[in-house]
């Protein structure tokens, strides 16, 4: 990591890793910055089992894709709902780890210090038939998920 500030540093995890933290940290968060449309038609983790729910919050608004000004500020504000402490550990995910890495980044920067990256998102990288779903991420894991 060179000289980059260690408490804005993001980590990348698996999905594995990921669920259990999830699981064994009651205030860790899922975030989960796909469009509306990827929640609707693609799905959304399913935190249920272990008494939470993924949090919300577009990266990036469909179909032009700019990334949304406010987001840290709109993120902010659900986590403060939720009592989420600048301490506490966040998960980020999105289709396959590139979005959710600059939206921990940016959380990062805002003062939240124990941001990952699930890198290999909620469904993965292309396949050899150029399909997602299949060879990593939270579906092909088999974690628990809904459709929208």
């Amino acid at each position: 990591m060179g000289d980059q500030n260690p408490d804005t540093a993001v980590d990348d995890v698996d999905v594995a890793t990921a669920w259990e933290g999830l699981t064994s940290k009651p205030r860790a968060q899922l975030v989960d910055v796909r469009t509306r449309a990827e929640w609707t038609y693609v799905g959304i983790p399913d935190l249920g089992p272990v008494g939470k729910r993924a949090v919300l919050v577009e990266w990036q608004t469909f179909p032009d894709q700019s990334v949304d000004l406010r987001f840290a500020e709109r993120l902010a504000g659900e986590l403060k709902a939720l009592g989420v402490q600048l301490e506490d550990d966040l998960f980020f995910i999105c289709r396959s780890g590139s979005r959710s890495m600059a939206a921990a980044m940016v959380m990062a920067e805002a003062g939240y210090r124990r941001c990952h990256n699930v890198a290999s998102g909620f469904e993965g990288p292309l396949d050899d038939k150029r399909h997602r779903g299949t060879v990593g991420g939270w579906k092909a894991t088999g974690l628990p998920w809904l459709q929208g």
